[in-house]
Formats: structure tokens, sequence, C-alpha cells
């Protein structure tokens, strides 16, 4: 009897080692990875318009970039309600993820504008002028 009373506590311990690693469902993770690739990506055009009408250019221009993406993530945690390893592996995943993505559409949508602002500028002067 004894040793059946041991194979039942390596048995527990076992069970109890099995319920302390998390399990995620890969459906739902993918499912919260889309959402902050969206979330990165619309902050990134909304910034890079924001940014090319403000006028921002070069050095303060990517300083906003890493601002609106630094508010981006805050509000990501937020949206979690401040417990991440419930949705994701890792706190990488909601700090890291999509940043270099989003630059892209960022600079993307930070030069149209401010083109625009630009060319729109030198119309005005032009039709003012005789």
């Amino acid at each position: 009897m004894a040793g059946h009373s041991d194979s039942s506590s390596s048995e527990k311990k076992s069970s109890e080692a099995m319920n302390d690693v998390p399990t995620f469902s890969t459906e739902n993770m993918q499912n919260n990875m889309k959402v902050i690739y969206y979330s990165r990506t619309f902050m990134s055009i909304i910034g890079g318009v924001i940014a090319g009408i403000l006028g921002f250019t070069g050095f303060m221009g990517f300083i906003f970039y890493f601002l609106v993406m630094a508010i981006t993530s805050i509000g990501l945690i937020a949206k979690a309600k401040f417990t991440v390893h419930l949705y994701f592996d890792s706190w990488n995943r909601i700090i890291l993820d999509g940043f270099m993505g989003g630059l892209m559409s960022f600079v993307l949508f930070w030069t149209y504008p401010f083109f625009l602002a630009v060319l729109h500028g030198h119309t005005i002067a032009l039709a003012v002028e005789p």
C-alpha cells in the first residue's frame, strides 16, 4: 500500500505541474495579434496624417511616431485590463509587434499630407500675388 500512495502523490504533483503551465488557444492568439496589427496600422495612418498636417519634418516626425506608438501600446494594455498574460504569451507581443510595419504606413501618410499642405500653400501664395 505504501507504494500505491507514493504513486498517487507523484500523480498529484504531475497534475499540479500541468496546471501551472499556461495554455493558449492559437485561434484566440491569432485574433489578438490581428487586433494589434490593425490598431497599429490605423494609428500609424492617423499619426502620419496629423504629422503631415502639422508640418513635422525630419527627426521631429519620427519622435511623433514613437509617441503615437507608445500611446497605442498603453491603449492596448489598458484594453487588456493590464492582464496581458491572459491574452498574449509575452509583453513583447503587445509592445513591439507591428512596430516597424506601422512605420512604413506612417511615412507614407506623413509625406503625402505634408506635400499637399506645401503645394496648397504655394498655390494660395501664387494666387494672391499679381
